[in-house]
């Protein structure tokens, strides 16, 4: 029996807490857990054996953090296999290794590769299974791709099944902005055997969150909740809900459709126990959910077959002379503006060829996707001939990619289908094979019909397959324009498949190809076309797209043509392209860090240095843009990637200030020094970089003493500095009491210093209890304090 058996009819039980118990056994603050495995055996085997008693079918390791930016190769080997030993030992059912997230942030927000991430957690996984354990639980991740890496590791690494759960904040997302649908349609996609979430809140917070991932999970759902929300009492950390409540408030998620529970942080065996009780009476839910033709990028999904969604055609190097050098020399702004207009003017979903023959297709499809993807939050087509690329742009792709193509040929089956299947991936599946396209409608369905059943042998299922029945040339071939018309006809009626189309061939070598392309447009979405590639920057086609979504409802109201209508600047003509790129030219600086422009800000800030001071550069330029930028994230506009990609553009921009200043024997004006500083026995401090970062951009100016720091430092480098104002970060409960003692000790050595204190735990509460000044919620909170301490 293995627990994928277990996993089809019944509720499995999960262990609780691990952390809290360690610290109530004699972990010290700031310790590391997974050292107890080597110096306190048997504590961390009592913990796992009362677990077990309790109830629990699966005991999770002692190694959430068990890396190598924690431990060396020789520790890391020895605490692995310690740990799933000591599982084993306490005697459960099943031993899942539990791989936590490496505590750094993905290039580009961060400076970890997606490599070197993949070999973290590959090691992991490879002794993971060497020493025994039966499953690998991969928790707590808040960005998508590193959990898509760690899910790669693993399944390629080893035979192991594979469970994930995301953790989500009080608005519903991942500390990076990822969505609950998003994350279960990814996760689902690339074969993971159960998904859901863990950790950050209490049962019943996290009802919402739950519901959406049901309402989208084809797989188990996995809910692993904390005991409510940390409070202090007494100088210590404790969680306020009963056994009793949770589990009553976990029974209504048992009975919604969730398959597989435990507990997360302030778990204790007594609330395994009591849930052991209450699955021992509850019958398994199975929930129906939601089918449908999801693409997503790594912050949003969007559903083909609800409307008309464009996917811009004008990142393909065909008959583009320009794309065509800008490729050749790896100029990735030309790529980056042309996917931002075409965003801007209303597409949907962006097509992405890269394809040239002498350039590495592989290599630059994946920087294409990943630049791409740190600016835009729009879903990608992947588009190439070559399967390589395909597989080299899926591997690294955010979210769930629509791979450009498929057909019926033998070869073309058997090489891209296991690409989409590993990834996760949509296809686009055209209707032509070896005898070439065929000249009637009948002939080009069965095309697709075999490419749907070829899909499904690799797991792949029909929502996730996308036909384009071919488009030919009207010119050279008029009649085949109907056979394109009935064979999406037969294509929706038959298979149910959401269709595309690349309009542009119609009109090839005729006179006035906007309006062909329009017309012939209107007739394919009447026919039950979903999703036409096509040039968003053409105004005629967009006067078309506007009012086919007036007549198809998608469009309630009319509101969005009419606000079209009145922007009439935008509908004079077939003019768009170069309005688009007259607008591209008038950006200012303030503009290019709002929309994260960063490789036009430098040239930029050089251009008005001419003309302007650089505190007026400042003043008129960087702060009204962060501003802007902050907003947008407060609102929940925005997100972490975006709000990353505007600080390093306002960063490039500083740095061609400093020079300016340099050159001039000038010397920059600081708003204010501030100290920021990870606690003692935290190591974590992707928070603390991104104020950093934000802080800078706002022109203060930072020092940093890194994670882990000592209180003496701190004191000292306080009163050698003569800092006014301290952010100390925490990610942990177990460290806020050093932040507590660090700022007692500050406080004894100069008592005018301010605190302001932020990280994961942190809250009011906690703020008052460590005695800090203030607390910073986030990156901007952070700027908000700072603008006040110092009278800006």
């Amino acid at each position: 029996m293995t627990i994928l058996n277990d996993l089809k009819d019944k509720l499995l039980l999960f262990d609780g807490a691990m952390g809290t118990q360690l610290q109530n056994r004699g972990l010290a603050i700031g310790g590391i857990p997974e050292h107890f495995n080597l110096s306190h055996p048997e504590i961390v085997r009592a913990i796992h054996q009362d677990y077990v008693v309790a109830g629990a079918d699966v005991i999770t390791t002692n190694t959430f953090q068990a890396n190598t930016t924690k431990l060396s190769a020789s520790e890391l080997e020895a605490v692995i296999t310690a740990g799933v030993t000591l599982a084993r030992q306490a005697g459960p059912k099943y031993v899942a290794y539990d791989m936590g997230p490496t505590g750094q942030l993905l290039q580009p927000m961060g400076t970890l590769s997606f490599d070197a991430a993949y070999e973290m957690f590959a090691v992991q996984a490879r002794l993971a299974e060497k020493a025994g354990a039966d499953l690998v639980i991969i928790e707590t991740f808040a960005d998508l791709l590193e959990a898509k890496i760690a899910i790669l590791a693993v399944k390629e690494n080893t035979d192991l099944p594979v469970f994930v759960t995301m953790t989500y904040q009080e608005d519903g997302r991942t500390f990076v902005g990822v969505d609950p649908q998003t994350a279960t349609l990814t996760l689902q996609n690339l074969g993971v055997d159960a998904l859901g979430v863990n950790c950050s809140l209490g049962p019943r917070e996290l009802g919402p969150i739950v519901e959406t991932i049901l309402t989208y999970a084809h797989i188990p759902v996995m809910v692993q909740a904390n005991a409510g929300l940390p409070h202090m009492e007494n100088g210590e950390t404790v969680y306020k809900i009963s056994p009793e409540t949770f589990v009553a408030e976990t029974q209504k998620l048992l009975a919604k459709g969730v398959a597989v529970v435990g507990g997360c942080c302030g778990t204790t065996p007594d609330f395994i126990r009591q849930l052991r009780a209450a699955i021992e009476t509850t019958e398994r839910v199975y929930p129906k959910s939601q089918t449908g033709t999801f693409i997503s990028s790594g912050l949003k999904s969007l559903e083909l077959g609800t409307g008309l969604h464009l996917i811009g055609e004008r990142l393909n190097p065909t008959g583009k002379p320009r794309l065509k050098t800008a490729l050749r020399q790896k100029e990735l702004t030309y790529l980056i503006q042309e996917a931002v207009a075409q965003r801007d003017a209303g597409a949907d979903i962006l097509d992405v060829n890269v394809g040239l023959p002498e350039i590495d297709e592989a290599a630059l499809m994946v920087e294409t996707i990943v630049e791409l993807q740190a600016l835009l939050d729009l879903p990608l087509q992947i588009d190439s001939s070559d399967a390589a690329a395909l597989a080299a742009g899926a591997r690294h792709y955010n979210g769930i990619p629509l791979i450009n193509s498929v057909n019926g040929k033998a070869s073309s089956l058997a090489t891209v289908l296991p690409i989409v299947a590993k990834y996760g991936g949509v296809v686009l599946g055209l209707c032509l094979d070896d005898t070439g396209i065929p000249d009637t409608a009948e002939k080009r369905y069965q095309i697709a019909e075999k490419i749907v059943q070829e899909a499904a042998h690799y797991g792949i299922a029909a929502e996730r397959v996308l036909i384009d029945p071919l488009v030919l040339t009207a010119s050279a071939q008029q009649a085949q324009v109907s056979v394109t018309l009935e064979t999406i006809r037969l294509v929706k009626a038959r298979l149910g498949c959401k269709t595309v189309v690349g309009l542009s061939n119609i009109s090839f070598g005729l006179p006035n190809r906007e309006l062909l392309n329009a017309t012939f447009l209107a007739q394919a979405v009447g026919a039950g076309l979903d999703a036409p590639i096509m040039n968003p920057l053409s105004a005629e086609m967009m006067r078309v797209v506007h009012a086919l979504r007036v007549f198809t409802g998608q469009d309630q109201n009319a509101e969005a043509f009419i606000e079209k209508s009145q922007q009439s600047a935008q509908f004079i003509g077939s003019g768009q392209v170069a309005q688009e790129q007259k607008k591209l030219a008038q950006l200012d600086l303030k503009d290019m860090i709002i929309k994260g422009r960063k490789a036009l800000t430098a040239a930029a800030t050089q251009d008005l240095l001419q003309t302007h001071t650089p505190l007026e550069i400042v003043n008129r330029y960087f702060i009204p843009a962060l501003d802007c930028v902050g907003a947008q994230f407060e609102a929940g506009e925005l997100f972490l990637p975006q709000l990353m990609q505007s600080a390093e553009a306002t960063k490039n921009a500083q740095e061609v200030l400093k020079l300016a200043l340099a050159k001039s024997d000038s010397q920059s004006t600081s708003l204010g020094k501030i100290l920021l500083a990870t606690v003692e026995g935290d190591i974590h401090d992707i928070g603390k970089n991104i104020v950093k970062m934000i802080l800078e951009n706002y022109g203060y100016e930072i020092i940093d003493l890194g994670k882990d720091v000592p209180i003496d430092t701190v004191v000292a480098t306080v009163v050698s500095q003569k800092i006014r104002l301290v952010g100390l970060s925490a990610l942990m409960t177990t460290t806020v009491q050093n932040m507590k003692k660090t700022i007692a000790a500050v406080k004894a050595a100069a008592p005018e210093t301010a605190f302001m204190v932020g990280g994961a735990v942190l809250n009011e509460e906690y703020r008052a209890f460590v005695d800090a000044d203030y607390y910073a919620k986030d990156a901007m909170a952070s700027v908000a304090i700072a603008q006040k301490f110092f009278g800006h």
